[in-house]
């Protein structure tokens, strides 16, 4: 019937299926953990500008703020990650805690050493010297990556977070996608837009400088 059939919509037709384990559920772990650290450096950084804490005056300022704030959130990072993991029937946490200390911020900072080695090559005043160079490594191996284990010990030492719901022994079938819901057209149009909002302000902005 009819009413039977909007019964079996929304949530009820998807509970069973909602707390399923995902395919690569560690790489999510680190994607969430990853996002907490940004997260929390986001914030903060906004609470202490608030504050009047960083002034525009202090250049350089803010980048050292939201770098030392990602460093330090390096546990928040950790301890996300690692719950998720064994809310997933995880048993390797330092695995997790090592792809969290370490995949983003090394795809960083490759992108940044290079292009830095490539300013350097050019003999430019903009290259970054070494003894900053130097810094943000130890920031990175002596405070963050030690702050991530730590916290990814503590999320791995309290008690994982139960399903509110149980989940279906057999997967439920996905319906056929409509064309326009393809995750390729839609990186493409989430990306094209913006890009071409911006794009045209700044073609003027750029025209009238040069």
């Amino acid at each position: 019937t009819q009413e039977e059939a909007q019964e079996e919509t929304g949530w009820k037709l998807v509970h069973g299926d909602v707390f399923r384990l995902p395919t690569n559920s560690d790489l999510l772990c680190v994607y969430v953990g990853t996002g907490v650290q940004c997260l929390g450096m986001v914030l903060v950084t906004m609470i202490f500008a608030m504050l009047g804490f960083l002034s525009p005056s202090n250049r350089g300022g803010l980048m050292t703020a939201m770098l030392l704030l990602w460093v330090f959130m390096g546990l928040f990072a950790g301890y996300a990650s690692s719950r998720l993991y064994k809310m997933f029937k995880g048993t390797e946490w330092k695995r997790i805690a090592f792809r969290t200390a370490f995949l983003f911020p090394a795809v960083v900072s490759s992108i940044f050493f290079v292009l830095n080695a490539l300013i350097w090559g050019q003999k430019s005043s903009g290259a970054v010297p070494f003894g900053t160079m130097f810094a943000l490594i130890f920031l990175w191996f002596g405070i963050s990556v030690p702050l991530v284990f730590v916290g990814g010990y503590i999320g791995f030492k309290k008690p994982a977070a139960d399903d509110p719901v149980k989940t279906n022994k057999i997967p439920r079938q996905i319906p056929e996608q409509a064309w326009y819901m393809n995750p390729v057209f839609s990186i493409l149009i989430g990306g094209i837009l913006p890009f071409g909002a911006v794009f045209i302000e700044l073609f003027f902005i750029l025209t009238s400088i040069w």
